[in-house]
């Protein structure tokens, strides 16, 4: 590894963190180059915990449905259920099963306990009620809103009537039938009910939104805050089926960016009690546009770190993490010549180089991307460097 880059690394923690920026971040973003690896998830703990204790940082949000994520939040919080039922149900895409969300988890129960309600740290998903395989129905999240308005709006403002909503809604499997995800005239999202029921879902958050001043002294602040996350659910997912009806050759890269934008959504909302840590992969926390193949052909959307540091500018800091082994992936240790082989000769386990410095000893153009045989790992393309303010760099890295 060069001097000039040795001299720029650092260990990764919050005092070396807090380096790289003016101003602590409203939200800082730390990014992963793959997923089902519980390492940079430690890492991701570790660094949450000084952030509390240290810069007052009090929310953790995680790359999982934000609505399920409501589960384990009422658990760190206030010790309702269990840690084994906050895991099981409070996390989608299988996250519940990793050992170091376990850990996060276990770790703000604790901190929490016999703390006032202002001091407690709290969790939140941030991605849309979505897996890989299907989106959900709609029904939690718009009968939730419609529940609200319904128990403290005037009724002849509601844009319909209970039974109206359910009946339009129908069983849920039709929302959920796994075909729908490759086979757009599978989808339901197109159909007339579900038509209707995005012109009642837009009703319903004008009326939320042009009653807040009422809401606000007859509920919670937070719960208040809770029908707000179903209100941007019901018309995220509402929106996402349209998408899945779509037949164009657009289809994919539309819903990226409508899965990045219900991200986005929920994280500015989030940064509205006070600063977060955000952590996802890299493609959905970076400002550049994002891209991947996918049937020969290249999909590119705008990501939800683009869409919030559009919105927040300075406030919005991002960090990658890039990675030099994953050998059970086939990942063996990564050219010289590209950006984390340049970073691999510095034999320590783990360090924290800031984007400019890390471009600037690179030179022009600097190392090219690296390629991987493991699909799953997404190296970082050197070009993004002078838009990452940080890159948390691992070198060797374990199966979990």
């Amino acid at each position: 590894m060069p001097n000039d880059i040795k001299d720029i690394a650092r260990t990764v923690e919050a005092a070396s963190v807090r380096e790289l920026f003016a101003a602590p971040p409203r939200i800082l973003a730390l990014g992963e180059p793959t997923h089902g690896v519980d390492a940079p998830l430690r890492l991701r703990n570790a660094l949450f915990r000084e952030l509390v204790e240290r810069d007052g940082y009090r929310t953790v949000a995680v790359e999982s449905d934000a609505v399920a994520g409501l589960l384990v939040d009422d658990y760190v919080t206030t010790g309702a259920g269990s840690l084994d039922e906050a895991l099981e149900r409070g996390f989608s895409h299988g996250l519940g099963a990793s050992a170091a969300n376990r850990e996060l988890v276990r770790w703000m129960r604790a901190f929490n306990d016999g703390r006032p309600a202002s001091d407690r740290v709290r969790f939140a998903g941030f991605d849309g009620p979505l897996e890989m395989a299907y989106a959900a129905s709609p029904r939690r999240a718009l009968t939730a809103l419609h529940r609200c308005l319904a128990d403290h709006v005037d009724a002849g403002l509601l844009p319909c009537a209970d039974e109206t909503l359910d009946r339009l809604l129908g069983p849920d499997d039709r929302w959920t039938d796994p075909a729908a995800m490759l086979d757009p005239s599978a989808s339901c999202g197109r159909s007339a009910e579900a038509r209707e029921l995005r012109l009642l879902a837009d009703e319903s958050v004008a009326l939320l939104d042009a009653w807040t001043p009422h809401l606000l002294t007859v509920v919670p602040r937070e719960t208040f805050d809770r029908v707000r996350l179903y209100a941007r659910s019901a018309v995220g997912l509402l929106r996402y089926h349209h998408g899945m009806a779509d037949a164009s050759p657009n289809r994919l890269a539309r819903l990226s960016g409508l899965r990045d934008l219900m991200m986005a959504e929920n994280l500015l909302a989030l940064a509205e009690r006070g600063p977060v840590l955000a952590h996802a992969h890299n493609a959905h926390l970076q400002r550049d546009i994002s891209s991947m193949r996918m049937g020969g052909e290249r999909l590119e959307w705008w990501s939800a770190g683009s869409l919030v540091d559009a919105r927040l500018g300075e406030a919005y800091g991002f960090l990658a993490t890039a990675f030099g082994t994953l050998r059970h992936q086939g990942v063996g240790a990564p050219p010289p010549d590209t950006l984390e082989g340049a970073l691999y000769g510095h034999g320590a386990e783990s360090c924290l180089v800031g984007g400019a410095g890390l471009a600037a000893a690179l030179g022009s153009p600097g190392p090219g991307p690296r390629t991987s045989p493991y699909f799953g790992y997404a190296p970082l393309d050197p070009a993004h460097l002078a838009r990452i303010d940080g890159v948390v760099f691992m070198r060797d890295l374990p199966e979990s």
